[in-house]
Formats: structure tokens, C-alpha cells, sequence
């Protein structure tokens, strides 16, 4: 492996940001850290770069210890959310900042590091515009230019945190093609922050999903999304409906009707909570067994249709349908809601 993080702690005060976190990557891996605010994964990054101190724990590059070299000899390049950039200086001059800035004894000759801004300006797609200042250039352009900038001292490793995350949604989707193809071509180990459950799905090769300075799972992409090691992770990965059930012999019995559960977990008989995804639903108009509803609504934008659903126990919930489906259906139309699958952890 090439990265190895050993049961880190840290505290601010009486706060536990990170709670003996243990993780690796390997060489050339692209990681991602996801969770919700507050769930430590900036703070861990920090840990890595040299920016905040581990109470406890170690880590490991190659088998040297990161934690005991200042942050100039960590060899890492790290790219902050809001560009960082100096605004006095030309994208060129930024990307050569960290080249310029060694001793003189390490530095390159002046020709050598104009030669590798342009390289760099070419690999993030900014041809031509080195002469730019940052106001100069647009929001993903700017991200760029900071990517650069990190790239230009040739790190042992790429720290992201949140770097999409002062863009816009179209740019930020462009952007993510790009930076995982960036990837490819560098071969660095990558560590991501983000809290975008999309954004790390589609990017990462792996994913930590960590809950109150805890690791929660880790995993592929596709590990994480089918087989879920908790309530929370189900939930967080996207949109989700919760329902109260009754297990009985491995069934799941919801308002009535008995549902097929997924996952491996062996369940006793009993109360419990049952989560299926929004898309997972069948909708019989009419009685039958299942949730009792009424149509408020029938939403028709976008590639699914959205059914917004009154419950006649109170409450309401929101279902997706492919949009034949949906134009059958009109508000106020009585309708019962099963899903097709559920997967079932503990009341809570």
C-alpha cells in the first residue's frame, strides 16, 4: 500500500473530530472522504498535509513517517476549496510559486521552471492564458490553476479538499470528467474531500464514508451503494423513504403486505425500520394491501417522473416513475404504495 493511516485521533477540546481512524490507499488510488458536515474528513486530510496535529495514531507513505517530517519535506500538494490563488499574480507566476520558493541550492534554473508552466498550463487545459490574473478567469478555470499550481512541485500526493465545491453544477460535472482523467494521466495517490454523494460515486476508486470522526464504511463505489453497512450509509448515499415494519420469518410485513429483504444480515422476528429508494416503488390504484395514499401531485420534469404522495396515516412521501407510468395517475387519485424490495436495520 502507499498510503497507510493508523488510528488517528484528534480533539478540539472536548470535541472528538476524528476517533482513531484507521485507512489506506494504495498506490496511485484515487480515496474519497465523504460525510456530512462535521463528520471529520477535512480534519483528517489536514492531519496528512501537516496543517493540524494528530493527537495519536500515525501515518505511513512508503514506510516513512509523515507525521514526523515538517510539512515542506511531506511532499504533498494540497488544493484548497476557494483556489487559494494570489490575486497580485498571473496564473503563470502562481503555478510557479512553489518552484520559485525552494532554496536556491534546490531550485531550477528560471528556464526550466517557465518550460514547466506551460506544461502544466497545457495538461489543465489553459493554453494561452498564463498571462491571465485570477480575476481574470473564470471559477473552474481558477480551480484549475490551483490543481496546476500543486502539480508543479511533483508531489508524492494529491490532497482535494472540496475543490468543486464554490462552482456551479454544470461546472462542477465538467469539471469531475476532467479531474478523473487528470488522474489517469499523473497517476498520483489522490485523497478527495466532499460531501457530494455524487461526486464521490462517480470520481473515486474507493470511498470512506465517515459519520462523527468515525469511520463508517469503506469500500468501491458499488460496495457502498448495494451492500450498505448501516442505516446511515443507505440513507446518505441517496434519496431514501423510511418505514416502519414487522419482521416475521425474513419477510418484511409493511401495512399489511409482505415485502422481500435484501442483505445478507440474518434478522430476528419483530419491530423494525425498513428503507427502500425512491425508484424501488409499485403504485396499484385502488384497495389493496400496502400503504394507502392519495396523489397530490405529479411532477413530469426531468428523466424521472415524481409522485408526491399524501399518506392517509398522515405524512407524505415522495416516489419516482418512469413518465408512461405517471401519466396515468392525476392528483387526488386514491393509490396504495409497496416497494419492491427493502433492505432492514433496527427500530429506530
Amino acid at each position: 500500500m502507499s498510503l497507510a493511516i493508523s488510528d488517528i485521533s484528534k480533539s478540539y477540546g472536548r470535541f472528538p473530530a476524528l476517533k482513531t481512524v484507521s485507512l489506506f490507499a494504495e498506490d496511485g488510488e484515487f480515496l474519497a472522504l465523504l460525510g456530512p458536515s462535521g463528520s471529520g474528513k477535512t480534519t483528517l486530510l489536514r492531519v496528512i498535509a501537516g496543517l493540524e496535529t494528530a493527537d495519536a495514531g500515525s501515518v505511513q507513505f512508503r514506510d516513512e513517517n509523515l507525521l514526523a517530517k515538517p510539512v515542506r519535506e511531506r511532499g504533498i500538494g494540497f488544493v484548497f476549496q476557494h483556489y487559494a490563488l494570489f490575486r497580485h499574480m498571473t496564473a503563470a507566476q502562481n503555478i510557479a510559486f512553489g518552484m520559485r520558493s525552494k532554496p536556491r541550492r534546490e531550485r531550477a534554473p528560471e528556464a526550466q521552471i517557465k518550460a514547466k508552466v506551460e506544461e502544466l498550463l497545457a495538461l489543465v487545459q489553459l493554453d494561452g492564458l498564463g498571462k491571465r490574473y485570477p480575476s481574470q478567469l473564470s471559477g473552474g478555470q481558477r480551480q484549475r490553476v490551483a490543481l496546476a499550481r500543486a502539480l508543479a512541485i511533483e508531489p508524492k500526493i494529491l490532497l482535494l479538499d472540496e475543490p468543486f465545491g464554490a462552482l456551479d453544477a454544470k461546472v462542477r460535472r465538467e469539471l469531475r470528467r476532467w479531474l478523473r482523467d487528470l488522474h489517469e494521466r499523473t497517476g498520483l495517490t489522490t485523497i478527495f474531500v466532499t460531501h457530494d454523494q455524487e461526486e464521490a460515486l462517480e470520481l473515486a476508486d474507493r470511498v470512506a464514508l465517515l459519520k462523527d470522526g468515525a469511520l463508517e464504511q469503506v469500500g468501491t463505489p458499488e460496495e457502498l451503494y448495494h451492500e450498505p453497512a448501516s442505516a446511515f450509509v443507505f440513507d446518505f448515499l441517496g434519496d431514501s423513504i423510511k418505514m416502519p415494519c414487522t419482521i416475521e420469518g425474513g419477510i418484511a410485513i409493511i401495512a399489511g403486505a409482505g415485502v422481500p429483504i435484501v442483505g445478507n444480515r440474518v434478522l430476528e422476528n419483530g419491530l423494525a425500520t425498513a428503507f427502500a429508494r425512491p425508484d424501488a416503488f409499485t403504485i396499484t390504484t385502488g384497495d389493496a394491501p400496502g400503504i394507502a395514499a392519495r396523489v397530490r401531485n405529479v411532477l413530469l420534469a426531468g428523466p424521472d417522473a415524481r409522485i408526491d404522495c399524501g399518506l392517509e396515516g398522515g405524512g407524505a412521501l415522495e416516489v419516482r416513475l418512469d413518465h408512461e407510468q405517471a401519466a396515468k395517475l392525476s392528483p387526488r387519485d386514491k393509490i396504495t404504495l409497496l416497494p419492491r424490495t427493502v433492505r432492514v436495520w433496527p427500530a429506530s
